[in-house]
C-alpha cells in the first residue's frame, strides 16, 4: 500500500483488495493525470482510481465508502464544464470506464442496453448498425460516455426534436451510496407500476446515485436529412423564422442553431474557409430537418426558406445538396470552439433564455459588461430552438461579470445551466435560478439517499459543515 495514502484511505482500499480485479485499482504513480481533471481545469489528483467491471463491483465499492465514509467522485468521460467530475481533495475517484459497450438492441420496441461507460458516439454507431438512430449528438460524441449524459442530463443540438438526453431514457440500472442496486431496464413505454425511480437519477449529476446501465430509447432513421445555412437582418427575425418554421415544417425541423456575426466571420476567418453566406449580416443560423418523405420533406424545406427570403426574413440561404456539403456546413458550426478555444482562457456561460425575452437579456447584461470591463471580447451562439445561449468571453474580471450574467438571468426567468450542469463551479449561482425552498427540497433528497454525503460531495449545493469537517 502506497504511504502516501491517508488512514480512511488504506483501510478503505483493504476492503476492497480480492473483491475487485487488479486493474480495478489504481494508487500512486499509477494515477495518470487525466483522473484530475475534466474539460475545463485541473482539480486535487485522487487518492485512488476504483475502476469497476460491473454493477456487483460498484455496489462492493460504495457499501464500503459509505461505511467508512470515504467521498468519492464518479467520472466517466470527464468531459464535464462545471466541475462535477473533477475531484476535490481527499476524494477517491470512481472510474466507470469499464462499464462500456451496448449489450443488446431491441429493434421491435427500438430501445437498447448499454453500459455507464459507453461513449454516446458507440451508441449512436449501434443504433445506425440497427437502421435505427440516436437522438441526441453533442461535440464531445467521442469521449463523453452515457453515465455522464444522464448524471448532466445532456442536450446537443437537436433537443428541438428529440428532447433532453431525459427523453431517451427508459430505465436505468443504479447504485444507491449504501451499495443498494436498483434496476429498472425494461424499457416499457407505459409502466406505472408504482413509483418510477429512473428519472431521480437524470440530471443529479451523480449526487444520489451511480447509474451503471441504462435502457435507451431509439427512433426511426431519418431518410433524409439536410441543412442549410442562413443569414438574416436580426435576433426578431431568426425567432420569427424558427415560429414559422416549427409550423409549415412541422415535425421535420430538428436543429436551428443561431450563431451571432462576430463568432461567424470570426470562425470562418480561423478556418480559412469562404464564408457560405454573406459577411455583415445581423444574425445566421444553422438549420436542419430530418424526415421519412425524401422527395416532399425537400419541396416543403425549399419553399419555406425561399417564403422567407421573399418576406426578408432571410436575406441569404445556402442549402446543402449532398453529405458532403452539409458536413461542410456543419463543421462551421463545430469550428466555433476551435476558434475560442484557440485564443486562450475563454469563460463560457450556459445558460437557458426564454425566447420572448432574449434580446431584453441581451440588451441588458450587453452595457453592464463594457463597464466592467471595456477590453471585454464576448461571442454569443446556440440553440436557439431550445433557448439555450452559450455565452463566450474573454475577460480579466470573471466574477463580476459572472454576476451580471446571472442576475440577468434571474430578472428574465432563465436558467443558470442548460445543459452542464451546476458541479462546483456554479454552485453558488443556483439561487438565481431555484428557489431556497427548491434548493432545501434538493437538499433533503440528498441526505435521504446519501445520508454521509459520499457521492459528488459539493456538487450542486454545499455539503454540511459537520460533513466536510470529518477527517480524511
Amino acid at each position: 500500500m502506497e504511504k502516501s495514502l491517508s488512514d480512511r484511505v488504506s483501510q478503505f482500499i483493504a476492503r476492497l483488495e480480492g473483491k475487485l480485479d487488479a486493474a480495478g485499482i489504481l494508487v500512486g504513480s499509477a494515477i495518470s493525470e487525466g483522473y484530475a481533471a475534466d474539460a475545463t481545469a485541473r482539480g486535487a489528483l485522487p487518492l485512488a482510481v476504483l475502476r469497476p467491471r460491473n454493477t456487483e463491483d460498484v455496489s462492493i465499492i460504495l457499501a464500503a465508502a459509505s461505511e467508512i465514509g470515504q467521498p468519492i467522485v464518479v467520472q466517466g468521460g470527464r468531459t464535464g464544464l462545471s466541475g462535477a467530475s473533477r475531484p476535490l481533495a481527499g476524494e477517491v475517484s470512481l472510474s466507470l470506464e469499464r462499464l462500456s459497450g451496448v449489450e443488446s438492441i431491441d429493434a421491435a420496441a427500438q430501445t437498447l442496453i448499454a453500459g455507464a461507460g459507453t461513449p454516446l458516439q458507440l451508441v449512436q454507431q449501434a443504433a445506425e448498425d440497427a437502421d435505427l438512430y440516436f437522438g441526441v449528438d453533442i461535440g464531445a460524441r467521442g469521449t463523453a460516455t452515457v453515465g455522464g449524459n444522464i448524471g448532466t442530463n445532456a442536450g446537443g443540438i437537436r433537443v428541438l426534436r428529440y428532447g433532453m438526453y431525459r427523453a431517451q431514457v427508459m430505465g436505468v440500472e443504479a447504485v444507491l451510496a449504501d451499495g443498494t442496486i436498483l434496476s429498472s431496464l425494461k424499457g416499457l413505454l407505459k409502466d406505472n407500476s408504482g413509483y418510477n425511480l429512473s428519472p431521480l437519477f437524470i440530471g443529479t449529476e451523480g449526487t444520489i446515485g451511480v447509474v451503471t446501465r441504462a435502457c435507451l430509447k431509439l427512433h426511426p432513421k431519418p431518410k433524409i436529412e439536410r441543412n442549410a445555412f442562413v443569414a438574416l437582418p436580426s435576433l426578431a427575425a431568426a425567432q420569427q423564422l424558427l415560429a414559422r418554421l416549427r409550423v409549415e415544417l412541422s415535425g421535420l425541423l430538428s436543429a436551428f442553431e443561431a450563431i451571432f456575426p462576430n463568432i461567424y466571420e470570426k470562425t470562418v476567418g480561423y478556418m480559412g474557409i469562404r464564408p457560405p453566406v454573406e459577411t455583415g449580416a445581423g444574425m445566421y443560423a444553422m438549420i436542419e430537418i430530418q424526415g421519412q418523405s425524401p422527395e416532399q420533406d425537400n419541396e416543403r424545406f425549399e419553399a419555406a426558406l425561399a417564403q422567407a427570403l421573399e418576406d426578408g426574413l432571410a436575406t441569404d440561404v445556402v442549402l446543402s445538396n449532398s453529405m458532403r456539403e452539409s458536413a461542410a456546413l456543419w463543421a462551421i458550426r463545430d469550428g466555433i470552439n476551435d476558434f475560442l478555444f484557440s485564443n486562450g482562457v475563454m469563460v463560457g456561460f450556459d445558460i437557458s433564455v426564454p425566447l420572448g425575452r432574449m434580446q431584453e437579456f441581451l440588451d441588458t447584461v450587453k452595457p453592464a459588461i463594457q463597464e466592467i470591463d471595456p477590453d471585454n471580447q464576448t461571442y454569443v451562439f446556440g440553440h436557439l430552438g431550445d433557448g439555450n445561449l452559450h455565452y463566450c468571453m474573454f475577460t480579466n474580471a470573471y466574477e463580476k461579470v459572472a454576476e451580471v450574467i446571472f442576475s440577468g438571468i434571474a430578472r428574465v426567468g432563465g436558467g443558470v445551466s442548460a445543459e452542464h450542469g451546476i458541479g462546483t463551479d456554479k454552485r453558488r449561482y443556483l439561487k438565481y435560478a431555484r428557489s431556497a425552498a427548491e434548493i432545501a427540497t434538493m437538499q433533503r433528497m440528498k441526505i435521504a439517499f446519501d445520508p454521509n454525503y459520499i457521492l459528488n460531495r459539493g456538487r450542486v449545493f454545499e455539503a454540511p459543515a459537520s460533513i466536510v469537517d470529518q477527517p480524511c
